[in-house]
């Protein structure tokens, strides 16, 4: 006879932040929410309120905006750094209109006007929760969705479940996010994603490779500039600071900005505002940033190359991205993946894996991590086209050298069709073989008499009147 069952543990209480300068309002709150079943902390100014968002996690803020000496916007302003998943509702004692949207553009959910009424405050908070659940459920079903279409970051290691796991809890919250990982990780990817499974989905994705600008031109593509302002200035230029709005701005190797642009990043990050260059307005900027770097970032505040009041800002949520050599099988996993992919681009059957190659691709330390392994698919199934395995070749940390390289460069700037990608390979192996049938057949994966047939259709047409590639 089985025994009772055990009762579950009760839900964890709701924890609400109050910030309000007015002991009475302070009292009040406190005396209803505590009723109504939450957990509370009241504090009187806008300084406790920061120190209490660093000091602990709260699910609701009930902030003050006249408050004396830190004011309430500017709590609002910093509260994402130390609260990314909480949600803000603003309190004032007049009713404004321009208030109210400019504390909604800085990220809080609701506004309520005082004299408070218990069941406005009630549904505001219900209204409040039950947006950040349907945030946080919303991201885990993009995330699932992305899982079975095959579109996530592959692989089933621990660190990439850790991965995963950490995205999807990050995604639907409006907090700064750094990632860092080696060069060919898939930094923008997980920007990306990050984006695609946040309620910001819909609006721009603006991506920055801060190393790829020339540091004249930085400051100007990112603020945007006015005619005449500088040399070259022919007409008046929206930022991708603009470009970005209520989306997300993705800065990637942050770590190479020069000092004056930290300086005007950090401002923009403080102040929600920026000024295009040579312009004197200041215009409104709504994004979500999230930025990357390949070094450590630490180390750049310690020689004095990166400031440490935007380091800081910016890394509210760090990620990690594991390099390929530690992933064990997510190789094959990945090297199945783009074999796949591009054999279905070319439009030809996807060659298998020799057991060698497997050996290969499994001892090999990967410098170039996912971003090599690409490549290496790709050129391995161009080299070894319409074979039924490849072999094991040479995973190598260079480009490509000799004929292999002058094809795949053709083949890619004159786009051929399938038809002209198989002539030239089998060519290109005939030659490679020195003119022996028997083992350009063999590296092609094909018999001698389909191979004599091709041959000799390409004679006709005057495609084979030495054993190399023709001349386009």
């Amino acid at each position: 006879m089985s025994g009772p069952t055990p009762a579950k543990d009760p839900p964890p209480k709701l924890r609400v932040l109050v910030v309000d300068d007015d002991a009475g309002v302070r009292r009040a709150l406190s005396t209803l929410l505590v009723r109504d079943g939450y957990e509370v902390e009241a504090v009187e100014t806008g300084e406790e309120g920061l120190k209490a968002l660093a000091r602990d996690l709260f699910d609701i803020t009930l902030l003050d905006l006249d408050l004396p000496g830190v004011r309430g916007m500017e709590v609002l302003a910093v509260a994402p750094s130390l609260q990314p998943d909480a949600q803000f509702i603003v309190l004032t004692g007049w009713s404004s209109v321009a208030t109210a949207v400019e504390a909604i553009k800085l990220g809080a959910f609701d506004y309520i006007s005082k004299p408070l009424h218990p069941g406005e405050l009630r549904l505001a908070i219900d209204r409040a929760v039950a947006d950040r659940d349907r945030r946080r459920e919303l991201a885990r079903l993009r995330l699932q969705v992305q899982e079975r279409t095959g579109t996530l970051l592959i692989g089933d290691s621990p660190s990439m479940q850790r991965l995963r796991a950490e995205i999807s809890r990050v995604a639907p919250t409006r907090a700064p996010v750094l990632i860092s990982g080696e060069t060919g990780t898939g930094k923008e990817l997980v920007a990306r994603l990050i984006h695609e499974l946040s309620d910001r989905a819909s609006r721009p994705f603006v991506p920055v490779n801060c190393s790829a600008l020339p540091e004249g031109l930085l400051e100007s593509e990112l603020f945007g500039h006015l005619r005449g302002s500088f040399t070259g200035a022919v007409a008046n230029r929206r930022g991708l600071f603009e470009e970005a709005a209520d989306g997300t701005l993705f800065l990637d190797e942050v770590g190479t900005l020069n000092a004056n642009v930290q300086v005007k990043l950090l401002r923009v990050l403080q102040e929600r505002r920026i000024q295009r260059v040579g312009g004197g307005r200041d215009i409104p900027a709504a994004f979500r940033l999230v930025t990357a770097t390949n070094v450590d970032l630490q180390t750049e505040v310690a020689a004095g190359r990166f400031r440490d009041d935007l380091y800081f800002r910016l890394n509210v949520v760090p990620i990690r991205i594991p390099p390929l050599r530690g992933r064990g099988n997510d190789i094959l996993l990945l090297a199945g993946h783009f074999r796949n992919r591009c054999a279905d681009e070319y439009g030809i059957h996807p060659p298998d894996f020799s057991p060698a190659l497997v050996r290969s691709m499994l001892e090999y330390h990967w410098p170039g991590n996912v971003r090599q392994l690409e490549n290496f698919i790709q050129r391995a199934i161009i080299m070894y086209w319409g074979a039924r395995a490849i072999p094991a070749i040479p995973i190598e940390d260079a480009p490509l050298l000799g004929p292999e390289a002058e094809f795949v460069a053709r083949a890619a700037q004159e786009r051929w069709d399938l038809k002209r990608m198989e002539r030239e390979h089998i060519l290109l192996v005939l030659e490679r073989e020195e003119g022996h049938h028997g083992r350009t057949a063999d590296v092609l994966g094909i018999d001698r008499r389909t191979l004599y047939r091709k041959l000799k259709d390409y004679e006709r047409g005057g495609f084979l009147r030495s054993a190399k590639p023709p001349e386009s």
